[in-house]
């Protein structure tokens, strides 16, 4: 491979590791196949709507004024009330999807139109405002990507456009499981009266383009050696990763005396409530500057705190191993992270909260404490993996719906095992080379489509299933190296072709830097995107989740 090539498929992999946003979206674009991209999704969606709504909405009007009537232009995009009506299904069964039985605690009553349900009580607006402002704000940005695609000359590839085909072709099928008519007559059943095929289609199209460009576009941004070190030099800390163990004391479990109010509710006075923050604090202090030997000791000291004595289960601290800048506790960071902190060194830190008042004056409550043991900080200098593979996957499985992809029994897998050990046998019998054994994986392989060798190149920590990577990355690993493991894919045969030239830590920093480009570029487009409302009576805003 080239070295434009490994740095093309570098920018791809780092661009996978942006937000959780973002990740959501890539993670549809970067599948060869929109058939699970596109088509189960969007199975998945009319099945869910089909038992929430229940019942069918294909009345004697034929939905002309859904599909005349404008209800949004977006840009030079004019989208009707049809248009508009498939993002604000889409947003509202994504939170039935989300929170399901768990609604009542948002404050959504599911027997009620959701018209009728206010959430601001200022405003008035009810939950139909919201999903429908959800979902202008979803058009709105997959517009401006088109619009951004379309500029750039972006167009879908001719299996994206085809599995479009397949996904709408196949509504058929899921009609007539539905005892529908026709496919027309299904759609307005899912997405009111002025769905139709062409519509619907246009709807994933642009779904499906936006989605597509805005992954193209993340493998797009480039940052070169020089701008990579000035930023690892600026916030050298940041790609560091760190080693620690936590434990959390409320300090309400401190509290003592109390008086019961009319509720049997026991409530504490400021006095007894700050005589209970001062003994957390003495404990916590107590924790933080007693000797261990060792993680253990620290823990039994925990478990024998008085405020644990009546713990029906043990009581330890939470061990956080190798963790990101950005995920260790705001309370607790600038400590865990000091260049100069030591194994075994031992600190507390309080939670405080502050609240202020109708006249501006502010209250800081400690809510508890935590206490530390620091273990390690690792500067994730070491190199990304390049390695091959061969997918033998096992025959039958299961169809799981929640993941999209196959689940295979202990019986099925072990069933395959020794095809992938009679293939690795075959391997080492012959010329062990990486050339060798990337013609049998361009043969046997059911990953990838024959071409590759079962290529991997620079492979980071969080790309890959765990015990794919944990052989990657187990100590001593060296080019020329092979084994067999198991993953929820089947079995994977694995060859090591040797270090990348690319470290870990040169991955993270990279990664911020597109993130970071990305997002600006992302919100530059939104932001410069116009949206002017129309007439949107014909939405169906009185919606009812479920019969009462």
């Amino acid at each position: 491979m080239s070295a434009s090539s490994k740095k093309k498929l570098r920018k791809e992999q780092v661009a996978a590791q942006m937000t959780e946003r973002q990740i959501h979206e890539q993670k549809e674009a970067k599948k060869l196949k929109i058939y699970t991209a596109v088509f189960t999704a969007v199975l998945a969606l009319l099945v869910v709507l089909a038992v929430v709504f229940g019942v069918s909405k294909f009345i004697s009007n034929n939905g002309i004024f859904e599909r005349n009537t404008v209800a949004l232009t977006i840009g030079e995009h004019k989208l009707t009330n049809a248009d508009l009506n498939y993002y604000y299904i889409a947003q509202i069964n994504e939170f039935y999807e989300q929170n399901g039985d768990y609604m009542s605690i948002f404050g959504l009553d599911p027997t009620k139109p959701l018209n009728e349900q206010v959430t601001n009580e200022e405003t008035g607006a009810t939950w139909a405002d919201d999903f429908l402002d959800a979902a202008i704000n979803t058009a709105k940005q997959n517009y401006a990507l088109v619009d951004a695609a379309n500029a750039a000359g972006y167009t879908l590839s001719e299996d994206e456009l085809a599995s479009i085909d397949q996904s709408i072709s196949t509504m058929e099928l899921y009609a007539t499981l539905g005892n529908y008519p026709s496919v027309k007559s299904y759609l307005k059943a899912m997405y009111g009266k002025g769905a139709t095929e062409a519509n619907y289609r246009e709807y994933v199209q642009t779904q499906t383009l936006a989605t597509s460009y805005y992954a193209h576009y993340a493998g797009t941004l480039d940052f070169d050696d020089a701008a990579i070190e000035a930023e690892d030099k600026a916030n050298p800390l940041e790609y560091n990763h760190y080693s620690y163990n936590s434990y959390y004391m409320f300090a309400s479990k401190f509290y003592e005396g109390g008086t019961e109010d009319e509720n049997g509710t026991v409530v504490y006075s400021d006095e007894e409530k700050a005589a209970g923050v001062a003994k957390a604090e003495e404990t916590a202090k107590a924790l933080a500057e007693a000797e261990y030997e060792n993680l253990e000791a620290f823990d039994k000291a925990i478990g024998e705190l008085s405020i644990n004595a009546e713990s029906e289960t043990a009581v330890a601290s939470t061990a956080y191993n190798d963790t990101a800048y950005a995920n260790v506790n705001e309370y607790i960071r600038e400590w865990v992270t000091d260049p100069a902190r030591k194994a075994g060194d031992m600190g507390y830190f309080a939670n405080e909260s502050t609240t202020t008042d109708a006249d501006g004056k502010e209250t800081t409550t400690v809510n508890g404490y935590y206490v530390v043991m620091y273990h390690s900080t690792e500067d994730n200098k070491y190199p990304l993996a390049n390695v091959r593979h061969i997918l033998i996957q096992p025959e039958g499985g299961t169809y799981n719906s929640t993941t999209g992809r196959m689940d295979y029994s202990e019986e099925e897998m072990t069933k395959t095992k020794p095809e992938a050990e009679l293939l690795l046998d075959k391997f080492l019998a012959g010329e062990t080379t990486a050339e060798a054994f990337g013609a049998l994986a361009n043969e046997h392989s059911a990953d990838g489509d024959g071409t590759t060798g079962g290529l991997y190149e620079d492979v980071a920590p969080g790309q890959m299933v765990e015990n794919f990577e944990n052989w990657c990355f187990e100590e001593g690993r060296k080019a020329g190296d092979t084994g067999i493991v198991d993953s929820v894919y089947g079995w994977h045969i694995m060859y090591y072709v040797g270090d990348s030239e690319t470290s870990y830590r040169e991955y993270l920093v990279e990664t911020v830097l597109i993130g970071e480009a990305f997002q600006a570029w992302f919100d530059d487009l939104v932001e410069n995107t116009t949206v002017t409302e129309g007439n949107t009576s014909y939405v169906d805003m009185d919606i009812v989740l479920a019969n009462g």
